[in-house]
């Protein structure tokens, strides 16, 4: 009797184990959410329950509302509580990953959801998007659901409804059209004292007013004590001790305050090698344009970390340069920025490519520098959501447009990183990365895209909280290190249709990672033995339809590190090393790459491979052509990936950011 009972037990058990795996396997849809949507760019997040096998989906279609015609979309991004922490600096896996410093952890619980965005949007245009959710083991909840946003407008300075102010230098002469006033600050505030009254008069500026600045060079005598001091010979433009101008009042998005060049000639803002020239954190909504900014360490900062910050900043047909960094905003709150058609110059050499890692140890420059008057950091960093940086020139910098290095998101699902777009950026001449998209969350797209003369990984994602993070149409060209960089254990990445031309593409450890219909020239100038080599903590990974190129030297064009083949994914175990002479090998032995292709680089309408073991070399690139000549045996060999490859002709995408036949891209300013 007692074995019998005993049995039953077990029965039961194996009954309830049974009941229990089948509901986590079931999936629950919660409610679909619009994500911030920014000019080209939109998405949904769709938090689940359950699926704990990862075999639900969800599908995308979206139409311009109020029209009948429903366009296909990429299928929304699955999360599933990946881990960002994989390695704490100096364990196996960071020494692996290359990486042995310390690092902090990054605490922040990556959701249970699906995410994706919608591209090649109209500007101040409202779409629906319809989300559609199956699982073979059900779903329970409202499983299709539509999120209705509307894209932002293309701001225009000084479109705003306000009054309109003029702005000349010290030592203007002549007439002046009024209201007329000497100096920026004299203009903004009801007047522009020095030293000790600089801060005095009230703000003058409210929503909607521009402010025209005449041509000439404003550069205030920061040390100077007093003003109106009769036959003064410097110029007293109302700045504080530290040549700052602190811009503190607030626009709307509607109605920003407009600080405009008058088009009579270069406006030049020099910040007399002060700290920071322009001080936004304290006003919303400012709108700069067709100004030249230089001579200082920071030329806006628009926010900073857990202190204060700005919405809705905007940078448009400007130069900056000379430089230590461009745009500094890492404020959790900022939202909206559009930074366009630019210019942005750093102080890094112009003749030589130097960094900062030991690889350079020991060659002339070493390490590289980036503050002070003989370095440049950045050109552009974001932190919020919203934000646009497109068509703009950016070289001679140690990074060129980055999503801040948070560290761990806050809590609060209002101040994650996401939906932030960079596109249409044209970068040369860098000591690390042209793009780091490191402390983004959800929604980061990166893309159309072209990076030259990178040393240490053309486009970053290397803390990525979850994702997706879309690369897609990128091109670079690199003599030194890889184009996909990873380095500290990302969550969430996908790489579509990009040309990467690079020392090898042996990449750092990531999870949930994906590529298609990329093209992969490693030409291993430095000695490099691994080709394209991933390394994975998930085995639902994936790699296919691309095409790769792999210079003699390269010993080992292949290879997948991953945990043991039927594991989803593994943490804690060292991931099993996998390398393989030939494509076929490998794509028999771990399933990837079924579909893809080898290619010739001749196969290039133009291309002088960047193989020079001198790491410090800048290529002259005005003759690089990356485009496909007639007949190339990438031609036809990709997948269709909707809302990417729409427009492909022929049978299928071609491989590569370039589908033959297709003009090229506008890289850099418009205008």
């Amino acid at each position: 009797m007692k074995s019998i009972k005993l049995t039953l037990t077990a029965a039961l058990a194996t009954a309830l184990q049974i009941s229990d795996a089948q509901a986590a396997d079931k999936v629950t849809a919660l409610d679909a959410q619009a994500i911030t949507p920014t000019l080209v760019s939109g998405g949904v997040d769709w938090k689940i329950l359950g699926d704990d096998n990862r075999n639900a989906t969800v599908t995308v279609q979206y139409r311009e509302a109020g029209t009948p015609t429903w366009r296909t979309g990429l299928d929304l991004f699955r999360l599933q509580h990946e881990d960002i922490n994989a390695f704490t600096g100096g364990d196996a896996f960071a020494q692996a990953s290359g990486f042995t410093m310390n690092r902090p952890l990054l605490p922040y619980d990556i959701p249970n959801l699906f995410s994706g965005s919608i591209f090649n949007l109209t500007p101040d245009t409202e779409y629906d998007v319809r989300v559609s959710m199956t699982d073979p083991d059900g779903v329970q909840g409202v499983a299709e659901q539509t999120v209705r946003f509307r894209t932002r407008k293309t701001p225009v300075a000084g479109a705003g409804n306000g009054r309109v102010f003029h702005v000349y230098p010290w030592n203007h002469q002549g007439e002046k059209i009024q209201p007329a006033f000497t100096g920026l600050i004299a203009a903004y505030y009801w007047e522009g004292r020095q030293a000790d009254w600089s801060t005095v008069g009230p703000v003058r500026v409210h929503a909607g007013d521009t402010i025209l600045v005449h041509a000439g060079l404003y550069k205030d005598t920061r040390g100077h004590y007093g003003d109106g001091v009769e036959g003064q010979t410097e110029p007293t433009l109302g700045t504080p001790f530290d040549g700052t101008y602190y811009l503190v009042a607030d626009g709307t998005a509607d109605n920003p305050i407009t600080i405009k060049a008058a088009g009579d000639g270069e406006v030049i803002f020099d910040g007399d090698g002060n700290a920071v020239l322009f001080n936004l954190m304290g006003g919303d909504h400012h709108h700069f344009e067709g100004i030249t900014v230089r001579n200082t360490d920071v030329a806006f900062l628009t926010g900073i970390k857990n202190i204060a910050g700005a919405d809705g900043f905007m940078l448009t047909k400007s130069k900056v340069e000379d430089v230590g960094r461009g745009i500094r905003g890492d404020w959790a709150g900022a939202r909206d920025y559009y930074i366009a058609d630019n210019v942005f110059i750093g102080r890094n050499p112009r003749t030589y490519v130097m960094s900062w890692s030991d690889d350079w140890r020991g060659l002339p420059g070493f390490p590289e520098r980036i503050t002070g008057p003989n370095g440049s950091e950045y050109a552009v960093k974001v932190y919020g959501q919203g934000h646009v940086v497109a068509y703009n020139d950016v070289r001679f910098f140690h990074d060129g447009i980055d999503v801040a290095t948070y560290g761990a998101p806050e809590a609060d699902e209002s101040l994650l990183p996401v939906s932030i777009d960079i596109y249409n950026n044209y970068m040369n001449g860098f000591g690390d990365n042209c793009v780091e998209a490191d402390g983004g969350a959800r929604n980061i797209r990166v893309f159309e895209n072209i990076c030259l003369n990178g040393a240490r990984g053309s486009y970053s994602s290397q803390t990525i909280f979850g994702g997706p993070a879309y690369f897609f149409r990128n091109v670079s060209v690199a003599s030194v290190g890889m184009s996909a960089k990873f380095s500290i254990t990302p969550a969430g990445v996908l790489h579509f249709n990009n040309t990467y031309v690079a020392e090898n593409h042996d990449m750092a450890f990531v999870s949930n990672v994906h590529f298609r219909n990329n093209l992969f020239v490693a030409h291993g100038g430095l000695g490099a033995t691994n080709g394209y080599v991933v390394k994975t903590y998930t085995n639902y990974s994936s790699s296919d339809y691309n095409a790769f190129n792999f210079a003699d030297s390269i010993s080992n064009p292949f290879g997948w590190t991953s945990p043991a083949f039927g594991t989803d994914r593994d943490y804690d175990d060292n991931p099993q090393a996998r390398l393989y002479k030939t494509l076929r090998a490998y794509s028999r032995a771990t399933g990837q790459d079924a579909h893809s292709v080898m290619f010739d680089p001749a196969e290039f309408v133009s291309l002088d491979m960047p193989n020079d073991p001198d790491r410090t070399r800048i290529y002259d690139t005005s003759g690089y052509d990356l485009r496909l000549k007639a007949g190339a045996s990438v031609i036809d060999k990709g997948v269709n990936l909707p809302n990417i490859t729409d427009d492909y002709a022929g049978s299928a995408p071609d491989i590569g950011a370039y589908e033959f036949g297709q003009p090229l891209p506008h890289y850099g300013p418009r205008e």
